[in-house]
């Protein structure tokens, strides 16, 4: 089970990424967690305070690493495109309520774009955890479309969107499946989130196909406080853990 949680900023990727990651663990999986979000929080939504969580380096920011693995330095502009890894999510990762965490950060670019050592690291990182085919790994991706053009999250079984009842967030799932196809990705679903009202169910049905749609997580304060106060929504809101669940048995099912 390798999935890849993305959709636009802001939508409840993290919420999503963290339950099913706990989910899986309860059932005594092997569940690595992977942040790739550079607005890392998925520790917080797993259950680690925030001093521990800004305890935490992640691997695009560790230097010495980088170029110990790519060979890349101050005096040397060739490296590996390939360097050695298997080893990292097992070093570097940390141990929240049964789920090993890894932050991978993100590679601040500009415009000289993402061939560069930390982005070779980070790319390589996430194509090794692919071939740990007894865990479960779980990517809690950047906001927005960026990853897919890079291709960082190229060999996931599945992409999961998490959507609001809006046009601009649908529109994020269509390219979402464009992109995905590009990579050679046909398995693309929808797990609706912040949903209010009947008529936001129905939106959402008639807007996205039914083999798609995983299920409907509901607007819920005590997910939101959870937020506020750096808690594990999955410690706070028993109706969204449950709706997590059965989306959990959708998953299980179609696979």
């Amino acid at each position: 089970m390798k999935l890849a949680v993305t959709g636009k900023g802001g939508v409840g990727k993290t919420t999503l990424a963290s339950t099913l990651a706990r989910l899986y663990a309860d059932e005594g999986r092997t569940v690595l967690a992977a942040d790739v979000d550079p607005d890392a929080n998925l520790g917080l939504a797993l259950g680690m305070s925030e001093e521990e969580v800004n305890s935490i380096v992640p691997i695009s920011k560790m230097r010495k690493l980088v170029e110990e693995r790519t060979g890349a330095n101050e005096l040397n502009n060739f490296f590996k495109i390939n360097p050695q890894v298997s080893d990292i999510p097992d070093r570097y990762s940390r141990d929240v309520n049964g789920v090993k965490l890894l932050v991978m950060g993100t590679v601040e670019t500009g415009g000289s774009g993402c061939v560069c050592p930390e982005h070779v690291m980070i790319k390589s990182i996430l194509s090794a955890l692919v071939f740990r085919k007894d865990d479960v790994v779980i990517m809690d991706m950047e906001a927005g479309l960026e990853h897919l053009g890079r291709g960082t999250a190229s060999m996931m079984d599945q992409f999961i969107v998490v959507v609001e009842p809006g046009a601009r967030s649908i529109q994020t799932y269509e390219k979402v499946v464009q992109l995905a196809s590009d990579l050679g990705i046909y398995r693309v679903s929808v797990v609706a989130n912040k949903i209010r009202s009947d008529s936001d169910e129905e939106f959402i049905r008639s807007r996205i196909p039914e083999d798609a749609l995983l299920g409907f997580i509901h607007y819920d304060e005590d997910v939101i406080d959870a937020d506020r106060n750096g808690l594990s929504p999955y410690d706070c809101s028993a109706r969204t853990l449950e709706e997590i669940r059965q989306i959990k048995e959708k998953i299980d099912s179609r696979s």
